[in-house]
């Protein structure tokens, strides 16, 4: 009971602060929550935390709260540049994150993963697959459970899975994984970034108290610098790498584990989330044929290349968890069809100029939506582009566009805050509307 008596201040009341809050208080903390918006879901929601003796502020008192705190706990989704953190800051008040509140707190050791696309993916391969091998074990972070809620059964658990991102790792100081897992890094939350090499450095920090007696699984493409840990390396180009990519088949160490296409986890990127995982096991001491044996039964999460349904030989696919450029081309090549892609929403700061090429050969039309539809039609000169004003008349213009043999892809390529409150309930809209759909017979090659 670290915190025990001690008085403290959890920055922002979403799920991550919410739990944090919580912890705090069953530890015997005097906690208090302040949250810079202020509406009626809040208060309700606030009411409900004041009945388990936490005290929340919103709107513009917490963002002036005067009180002094033996400690500050920072929700990922909160800017360190907001003035609610700033005014904790300028009191010189510690300060740590969701994330390293809750590792302090945790009884088993921790597997935890971080990159900017397949963190989802590969969470929960890895889960699954240790589970089949009879390990104990739960995936939390950013993920969807907060950690700091999973942390209460950490004690009946042999290792904890996280998937974390780069906003939870900025305010760590002892947090330390047994086994860390790099997937890949390109352009992401320049919203929040001045550019690459901070977003770069923010994850670096998932191994910076690892020592010699941890390990690090990481493409083996990615330049990092030296690091302490024992290095497992994968990699779908890299013929050198500890796991690798021939064909449709994986290798670890030139001994051949499995044909990919005997899986439901189709695609180049789905092969090093693979290879990432089962890199993870090893990294454990677990045995690679179980390890094997787990995965020919994994199904991919929702939101990320899901196969909705098909109407009139049209596939639908939801990858609305594309939430950056990178994720959006990986779902593009991972098809076999002619493409009528949806995309758009938040701008992020990011341009789309960059993927125009790849669009132009592999996409027949664009239907657009969000805020960056406009300047998305124009980085894509060379492809036939639709602009739509909402979700729905997206989907209802793609199955105008669509023919016999295609795939309508939602992979949008940016974040859906512009629209939606998550990608998740823009995915799950885009399913209902598609399930909706009626046969459409001049849909014909």
């Amino acid at each position: 009971m670290i915190y025990s008596g001690k008085k403290s201040v959890v920055l922002g009341l979403g799920h991550s602060g919410e739990a944090a809050a919580t912890l705090l208080r069953e530890e015997g903390a005097d906690v208090t929550i302040c949250e810079s918006l202020d509406n009626p879901t809040l208060r309700e929601k606030a009411a409900k935390m004041e009945y388990q003796g936490i005290r929340v502020l919103l709107g513009s008192t917490a963002d002036e709260d005067p009180s002094i705190y033996d400690l500050a706990v920072l929700s990922p989704g909160i800017d360190p540049a907001a003035p609610l953190v700033r005014n904790v800051i300028k009191k010189n008040i510690p300060l740590i994150g969701e994330l390293e509140l809750a590792f302090q707190e945790c009884s088993c050791p921790v597997v935890a993963i971080t990159g900017t696309n397949g963190k989802t993916t590969t969470t929960e391969l890895t889960e699954k697959i240790l589970s089949g091998c009879g390990v104990r074990t739960m995936a939390s972070g950013n993920i969807g459970l907060p950690f700091a809620r999973a942390v209460r059964q950490s004690h009946q658990l042999d290792v904890m899975i996280l998937e974390v991102s780069s906003f939870q790792l900025e305010t760590i100081s002892t947090f330390r994984p047994k086994v860390a897992a790099w997937l890949n890094l390109s352009p992401n939350h320049l919203d929040r970034y001045p550019g690459i090499e901070e977003y770069r450095a923010a994850k670096l920090r998932i191994f910076e108290n690892q020592t010699a007696d941890d390990v690090i699984v990481v493409n083996a493409l990615a330049d990092l610098p030296p690091l302490p840990a024992k290095r497992i390396t994968f990699s779908a180009t890299d013929p050198n790498a500890d796991f690798t990519l021939r064909g449709h088949e994986l290798f670890f160490q030139g001994r051949r584990l499995l044909d990919q296409s005997n899986t439901l986890l189709p695609g180049v990127h789905n092969a090093e989330n693979i290879m990432a995982a089962l890199g993870m096991g090893l990294g454990l001491n677990l045995d690679l044929d179980d390890l094997v044996q787990a995965i020919a039964n994994h199904k991919p999460p929702v939101h990320r290349c899901e196969f909705v349904r098909d109407l009139d030989g049209v596939r639908w696919i939801n990858d609305s968890k594309a939430t950056n450029l990178d994720a959006m081309e990986k779902a593009i090549l991972s098809q076999d069809r002619p493409i009528i892609l949806i995309a758009g929403g938040k701008d992020k700061g990011v341009e789309f100029d960059d993927n125009a090429d790849l669009v132009r050969d592999k996409i027949r039309a664009a239907v657009l939506i969000g805020e960056m539809k406009d300047r998305i039609a124009s980085s894509w000169k060379d492809t036939e582009c639709h602009t739509t004003a909402s979700i729905e008349e997206a989907v209802t213009k793609a199955h105008s566009l669509a023919h016999a043999g295609d795939v309508v892809l939602l992979s949008p390529g940016t974040s859906s805050y512009d629209m939606f409150r998550n990608y998740g309930e823009r995915g799950n809209i885009f399913k209902t509307l598609v399930q909706n759909l009626k046969n459409n017979p001049s849909n014909t090659p």
